[in-house]
């Protein structure tokens, strides 16, 4: 039987490479964007569900589906997120919001009625950044992305306690990868291709439950 992968923000980007990299690897993939489509690609062990992480109601549509259309699951990515104040120095309240809607409140609350449905020996990556690491921050920029992705590693280190023993936990940074996330992101060092090769081989290995990694570097990063 084919083990189960469910990707967030699968639509584009290194979302979108993580699934065909897991399709390549023989497991099912039900990937989820806001639409609820991706065009140009189809694949007979491929499911698009819509999420949107900022609505309530679409967050209870996508558990309905995934509850009654696949049970069980194998490993959860949480890779949606978005970064709206990227490049800025000063907090905005708007954007403030949205990304903690998204990226914090919006991925905690998708995940903790999926966790019962992780199979024992499962596992969950919270895709994050080396920017949401309080030991490495020597910039000011980007402040709500930044905290966000510190609030991921919290929840994180959460998971990685409450599930000790049953389905192990880790943040992902995946490098510094081309994206349409920010403009700057068109001079970054790897493709999402790349960056997905790397987070696979982290995915394979026997990695310890709660570590930080670097999937570009392949090493632990600081919290």
């Amino acid at each position: 039987m084919k083990k189960i992968a469910l990707i967030t923000g699968a639509g584009k980007g290194i979302g979108f490479a993580l699934a065909q990299k897991l399709l390549q690897e023989g497991f099912f993939v039900i990937g989820t964007c806001r639409s609820g489509q991706i065009s140009g690609f189809a694949h007979p062990d491929f499911v698009v569900l819509p999420l949107d992480l900022g609505e309530r109601e679409s967050i209870l549509q996508a558990h309905k589906a995934i509850r009654e259309q696949f049970g069980a699951l194998d490993i959860l990515i949480n890779n949606a997120g978005i970064g709206p104040d990227l490049d800025t120095y000063q907090p905005d309240e708007t954007t403030f919001a949205q990304t903690f809607d998204v990226n914090v409140k919006g991925t905690v609350f998708f995940t903790e009625p999926l966790i019962g449905q992780i199979r024992d020996g499962g596992m969950i990556l919270n895709i994050s950044s080396k920017m949401g690491s309080l030991e490495l921050c020597a910039l000011t920029d980007s402040i709500a992305y930044r905290m966000s992705k510190s609030a991921l590693n919290m929840y994180t280190k959460i998971l990685t306690n409450r599930l000790k023993g049953r389905v192990k936990v880790a943040a992902v940074h995946p490098g510094w990868v081309i994206t349409t996330l920010t403009k700057g992101n068109v001079h970054a060092r790897l493709t999402p291709a790349e960056s997905t090769n790397r987070i696979y081989a982290f995915l394979k290995s026997d990695f310890a439950s709660g570590v930080f990694w670097d999937a570009e570097t392949q090493r632990a990063l600081p919290w």
